[in-house]
């Protein structure tokens, strides 16, 4: 199916454990919303989780398998605190890393702050969803999704089984 003919849908996973615990409002979550529905995907679901490896790794799992989301942006836990963990969640339930998409967070993240460098952010599959790990600011989440937004539909395109081959999709544009 090319992708200018996906029905995408998507998952925002908030970690922060202030935000579950109702201390600081959650900003970055629901701005991915928007921006993914900016794209024409659509974010059927939304949630905080705190700082707990199982508790991320039960969602991401429960997200792409149980309700076939095409696609899971996590915003939070990135960083090098002992609390950070959600690249340590994530790694286990991937079945395939797409390194280059975090490599490329990474990389234009460095072009505003040196602090992106400690970004441990993961991107990959399972199965056919595609699992991104971003990191906890507003501003780096929207930095990211205008990275992020041309590549989206043809990577999900791909992972969903798209067979069309990437120069004549190349080519179209």
């Amino acid at each position: 199916m090319p992708s200018s003919q996906l029905n995408i849908s998507a998952g925002v996973l908030t970690v922060s454990d202030s935000s579950w615990r109702g201390d600081r409002e959650d900003l970055s979550g629901p701005l991915l919303q928007r921006l993914l529905s900016e794209c024409g995907i659509n974010s059927t679901r939304y949630e905080i989780v705190p700082d707990e490896k199982e508790q991320i790794t039960q969602t991401l799992t429960r997200w792409s398998d149980l309700l076939g989301l095409d696609l899971i942006l996590t915003t939070g836990g990135t960083g090098v605190s002992p609390r950070d963990v959600t690249p340590e969640a994530t790694l286990p339930v991937l079945d395939r890393q797409v390194p280059g998409i975090a490599e490329a967070l990474r990389f234009t993240g460095l072009e505003k702050t040196p602090m992106a460098m400690i970004s441990r952010g993961l991107s990959g599959l399972r199965g056919k969803c595609l699992i991104i790990n971003l990191p906890g600011s507003p501003k780096a989440c929207a930095q990211a999704m205008e990275l992020l937004s041309p590549v989206l539909p043809h990577v999900l395109a791909k992972a969903l089984g798209d067979q069309t081959p990437c120069d004549e999709l190349l080519n179209r544009k």
